[in-house]
């Protein structure tokens, strides 16, 4: 589907008359004739040839849309101090949007949990996405502040397998069955620099209008909701050979 395609119509119109214009003579004394029959000249060039007219657009429209899925992509790359899951040095890098609120994020945990007991070269970055409620927020600040510890995957593995509403209470609970040092997974989830990877995870996720969770980004594929193990497995293999 072309998108925005009057503002895109506009567009192209009006470069093709500065284009052709490029053309004509400056002479102050012609230049208001001239553009005149240039313009007659387009308008009969475009009812007479409506398909190349059309044919333009989507290509504007695919080329426009090529280069937002880049820089978005180069935004979710930017993944420093985001919590990982798999192999770190992994050939392969999944990114999932999750909130620990999230019942559907818990579904495809098994999926994912059982990709990377059988695929050794996936690299998992966890996308600390807070949007249900105050506590899914506490909840991505100590996942962040786990990783900072490395005692992330277990960290993670207790919240997704808890049962019940996320507190406080059972955050530390898990963090300190981890692991981690308590006081200091406090201190560090109300540090500038976990306000600053949120921040950034906000942006990437408008960015590939990502909007809900969980939401996966497989190679350029962005995937909302979730999904089966075998489709998962599906696509990591499609990725793979696309870009072998």
């Amino acid at each position: 589907m072309v998108r925005n395609i009057g503002h895109i119509a506009t567009r192209f119109l009006a470069a093709l008359v500065m284009l052709m214009s490029t053309q004509m003579p400056a002479n102050a004394e012609t230049t208001e004739t001239d553009r005149a029959a240039l313009n007659e000249i387009i308008r009969d060039y475009i009812l007479a040839n409506p398909e190349v007219v059309r044919e333009a657009l989507i290509e504007l429209n695919q080329r426009e849309e090529r280069q937002r899925v880049e820089m978005a992509l180069s935004i979710l790359r930017e993944d420093a101090g985001d919590p990982i899951l798999g192999n770190p040095d992994g050939n392969f890098v999944i990114y999932e949007f999750t909130d620990y609120n999230c019942g559907y994020c818990k579904q495809v945990f098994k999926q994912l949990q059982e990709l990377l007991a059988t695929d050794s070269e996936i690299k998992l970055v966890i996308k600390e996405f807070p949007i249900l409620s105050q506590t899914s927020v506490l909840a991505a600040q100590a996942g962040i502040a786990a990783q900072a510890q490395d005692v992330f995957p277990a960290f993670h593995v207790a919240m997704m397998t808890a049962r019940g509403t996320i507190s406080m209470e059972s955050i530390l609970d898990a963090a300190e069955k981890a692991g981690a040092d308590t006081a200091k997974l406090q201190a560090d989830m109300n540090s500038p620099g976990v306000a600053t990877i949120l921040d950034r995870t906000r942006t990437a996720a408008q960015a590939l209008e990502i909007s809900g969770t969980p939401g996966l980004v497989i190679g350029s594929q962005v995937i909302p909701g979730a999904i089966s193990i075998e489709q998962l497995r599906e696509i990591v293999a499609a990725e793979r050979a696309a870009n072998s």
